[in-house]
C-alpha cells in the first residue's frame, strides 16, 4: 500500500517551528498552501482561521515525537490514537496514477480529502501516516534531531536504527562541535600533564639538594 509517504505530513508540519530558536514559519495562509505539496486539491480550501488549527495540531504531533524519542512509546501511541479518533481517515481505492505494463490500472489506497476542513484533512492524513511509519518501523523510530539547538523530527530509516539528526547538515554540525569538544579536552589533557611533569622534576631537584 503506497500509505507510508503520508508520515512525510506529520514530520513537514512539526518542523515548520523551531522552539529552541523561537522561530514558527507557520505564519499565514500561503505557509498553510505549501504543507500540502502537489495535492492542491485541499490546499485550495485553506483560510486564515487555519492557521491556528495548524497550530494546535503541529504542537499535538510534536508530542508524540517527544514521548517516542523519550523512550515513552506507550505514552506516544496514546497520543497518537487519540489524533486518530479525532481525525479519522477516508481510505479510499484509486488507480488514477500511470497504468501498469499491460494497461489495466495500477490499484492502489490512498487517502480520500473531502472533511469537514483543510486542517482537519491534513491531520488525518498526518495521524495516519505517523501510525502507518510507527506500527511497521516500531515507535524508536521517531526521533528529534541531537544536534542542539535543533530538535526537527525525523523518520528513522536506517537498517541500524542509527539515525539521529535531522539531515546531513546538523549530523555535520555534530560531529565537528565534538572534534573541536575533544581536541579542547586533549589539549587540556596535555597541558595538565605538562604541569605534573615538571612538579615531580622540581620535587625530585629539591630531593637531591
Amino acid at each position: 500500500m503506497e500509505l507510508a509517504h503520508y508520515s512525510d505530513y506529520a514530520v513537514r508540519l512539526v518542523n515548520t517551528e523551531e522552539p529552541a530558536r523561537n522561530k514558527d514559519a507557520l505564519t499565514s495562509a500561503d505557509a498553510v498552501r505549501a504543507l500540502f505539496g502537489a495535492s492542491t486539491q485541499m490546499a485550495r480550501r485553506v483560510t486564515d482561521t487555519d492557521v491556528t488549527r495548524f497550530r494546535n495540531v503541529r504542537g499535538r504531533l510534536r508530542a508524540v515525537f517527544e514521548a517516542a524519542d523519550g523512550g515513552d512509546h506507550v505514552l506516544a501511541v496514546d497520543l497518537l490514537n487519540s489524533l486518530l479518533m479525532e481525525f479519522p481517515v477516508s481510505p479510499q481505492v484509486s488507480g488514477h496514477d500511470t497504468p501498469r505494463e499491460d494497461g489495466a490500472p495500477d490499484w492502489h489506497i490512498h487517502l480520500a480529502e473531502h472533511p469537514s476542513n483543510a486542517s482537519a484533512g491534513y491531520a488525518a492524513m498526518a495521524s495516519f501516516g505517523l501510525a502507518f511509519h510507527l506500527t511497521e518501523h516500531g515507535p524508536d523510530r521517531l526521533g528529534l534531531c541531537q544536534a542542539p539547538p535543533c530538535r526537527n523530527a525525523y523518520l528513522d530509516t536506517s537498517t541500524n536504527r542509527s539515525r539521529r539528526y535531522c539531515s546531513d547538515r546538523c549530523a555535520t554540525r555534530a560531529n565537528v562541535a565534538a572534534y573541536r569538544a575533544r581536541k579542547r579536552r586533549e589539549a587540556e589533557g596535555s597541558g595538565h600533564s605538562g604541569r605534573s611533569a615538571d612538579a615531580a622534576q622540581d620535587s625530585r631537584a629539591l630531593s637531591d639538594r
